[in-house]
């Protein structure tokens, strides 16, 4: 092979890669991508609660999102809604005053009187409805509005606040039930004094808790029936020695006296059974009546062979 027929193959070839070439370069570059980093454990939180990826209810201009209204929620009108929380306090302060009050005074006592005026209708509306609060309409007008009227403390008990009305109140009842202290607090507070009064006089029987001593019910008592005892017959009573529970009945039957914790029916089921024998009934052989069947009754033994 000549040498001009070698240069002309190698002329050949490097034309054939040249044209590879620059076909390669006129499609679609194709770029190895850099390696990623691995996941952090910030990178993974972000991507799961949603930071940094775009969504059409979030990103979106005008899309609604599904956290923005919370339907379970009431709407808040605002129509007395603080007032009325406040009602609890009024009833503890119309608790305390003898008197009737006007609803200004009891809305200046919640430091009321500023707000607006449906607002202040929506609270008397309810102090009407409150079953602890009493109305008083006015006597002086034919026609009620919601500014008319007195209230008052409408107590469990109704009409005792004193030591008179106690007394009165414990002698109308028609039953042998007491009154329960704390019923009776509703609508006289500082009545431990003077139930302890009636008590020395020997006019109410009290019962107490044995843990502070104080009052839990009431009944009606008789001083006539109180009878002065002397101490030293009380020093001599408590000196008697009572026999144990375990003793005692043993004690009294030896005394030849009846136990009340006897009980006689316990004796019927302590007695043993005596098995009564039964007697065998003999079958009775009276007269027949049946003539009409005597040919079949007739006894026939003496025709056997």
């Amino acid at each position: 092979m000549s040498s001009s027929h070698l240069e002309r193959q190698q002329a050949s070839f490097a034309g054939s890669m040249s044209a590879a070439a620059s076909k390669i370069g006129s499609g679609t570059k194709r770029a190895l991508a850099p390696p990623s980093p691995s996941p952090s454990i910030g990178s993974t939180t972000s991507a799961a609660a949603g930071v940094g990826t775009p969504r059409k209810d979030r990103d979106t201009p005008g899309a609604a999102s599904s956290h923005a209204v919370v339907y379970s929620q009431p709407a808040n009108t605002g129509t007395g809604d603080s007032i009325i929380a406040q009602m609890a306090y009024a009833v503890t302060w119309l608790r305390t005053k003898d008197e009737p009050q006007t609803y200004m005074d009891v809305l200046g006592y919640l430091s009321g009187t500023n707000r607006a005026e449906h607002e202040k209708e929506f609270f008397v509306d309810q102090m009407r409805r409150h079953p602890q609060i009493q109305w008083i309409p006015d006597p002086a007008l034919s026609e009620q509005t919601w500014q008319t009227g007195t209230y008052m403390h409408r107590p469990k008990i109704p009409n005792v606040r004193t030591k008179t009305q106690l007394l009165a109140h414990l002698q109308r009842k028609t039953d042998s039930s007491g009154v329960d202290v704390k019923d009776l607090k509703d609508g006289w507070p500082d009545c431990e004094r003077a139930l302890a009064e009636l008590e020395d006089e020997h006019k109410i029987l009290v019962v107490r808790a044995k843990k502070d001593g104080q009052a839990r019910m009431v009944w009606l008592d008789d001083p006539s029936l109180f009878h002065p005892v002397d101490p030293e017959l009380k020093l001599m009573w408590a000196k008697v020695e009572v026999p144990s529970p375990d003793n005692i009945v043993q004690r009294l039957i030896a005394a030849q006296q009846k136990p009340t914790s006897e009980d006689p029916r316990l004796k019927l089921l302590q007695a043993p059974k005596v098995e009564k024998k039964k007697k065998r009934t003999q079958r009775r052989t009276g007269k027949s009546t049946n003539t009409h069947m005597e040919h079949l009754l007739k006894d026939y033994s003496h025709m056997k062979r």
